[in-house]
């Protein structure tokens, strides 16, 4: 009786060590397959640009108005731009693609920003641009209207580059409510731009194109920083601008280098979407 007993303990301590191997051999596979594939593609250049509105609303760059947009990353025919919603509400869903003209490509009835022309016209002229931000940030508006030139005095904001322009729309255009609301008016902006990356819009705003959204949303950040220290240096007197050589060595820096990586992902935390990098 022992005998067998001890062979029937063994036979259970056999099967049982069978099956506890198969269960761990197949339990990566299990996890694996619940677990969602990262987002590619448009679907990861949507989730790129909620991230991006969040962080310009969580830096204070725009508030219940302004706006990001992103190229297609496979068409470079059309942009991606949130309908008309404040940055710090965009959602996925909120994300609609537009032709060069400032059409949608999908018509429908939810309002779209009428300043959507502005994206529209520099995509157009600037095949090299595949991100363009427009904002209203107060630090930035008196230079909008004065005659002293918004120099980039700090370190980071060398990426706005050398020449920032203005472009006055009652000099081009005529009276207009200073929005640009059709693709004529946009054109004369990006006309303007030229090969820049930062224009100024008579008491209304900037609008900035990059190579990809970390570096647009770098220049807007540290260009609203520049202009608030700009500011108030020039009320201790004459200040000290970078040096060309020094602005095209900040500029030079690839769009996808490590430390804007590690910009991104600050920003996004900060901003509470850090989330929203792992999908």
């Amino acid at each position: 009786m022992q005998i067998r007993e001890v062979r029937t303990v063994d036979r259970r301590n056999v099967v049982a060590s069978a099956l506890a191997a198969a269960i761990i051999g197949l339990a990566p596979r299990a996890v694996m397959a619940q677990t969602p594939a990262p987002a590619q593609g448009i679907e990861r250049a949507i989730l790129d640009l909620v991230i991006a509105n969040r962080i310009l609303a969580d830096q204070e760059v725009v508030d219940a108005y302004g706006h990001v947009s992103m190229r297609h990353p496979t068409n470079p025919d059309r942009f991606l731009l949130s309908r008309s919603r404040s940055p710090e509400q965009v959602q996925a869903s909120d994300i609609v693609q537009f032709g060069l003209d400032g059409s949608p490509v999908t018509p429908g009835a939810a309002p779209f920003y009428i300043e959507r022309f502005i994206h529209a016209a520099i995509y157009a002229a600037r095949p090299d641009v595949k991100a363009v931000v427009h904002a209203h940030a107060a630090e930035v508006l008196p230079f909008t209207i004065s005659k002293t030139p918004l120099q980039p005095v700090i370190q980071n904001a060398g990426v706005v580059g050398s020449h920032v322009p203005v472009w006055d729309s009652r000099a081009h255009l005529g009276d207009t409510n200073l929005l640009v609301s059709d693709i004529r008016m946009g054109t004369d902006l990006a006309q303007t731009l030229g090969n820049d990356h930062v224009v100024l819009m008579r008491g209304h705003g900037f609008a900035a194109a990059g190579r990809n959204l970390i570096e647009v949303l770098r220049m807007a950040i540290y260009l609203r920083l520049n202009a608030k220290v700009l500011t108030e240096a020039l009320k201790l007197g004459p200040v000290v601008a970078l040096s060309e050589g020094e602005i095209k060595k900040i500029a030079d820096v690839s769009p996808n280098a490590p430390e804007l990586q590690r910009a991104w992902i600050y920003w996004a935390t900060k901003a509470g979407c850090a989330d929203l990098l792992e999908r």
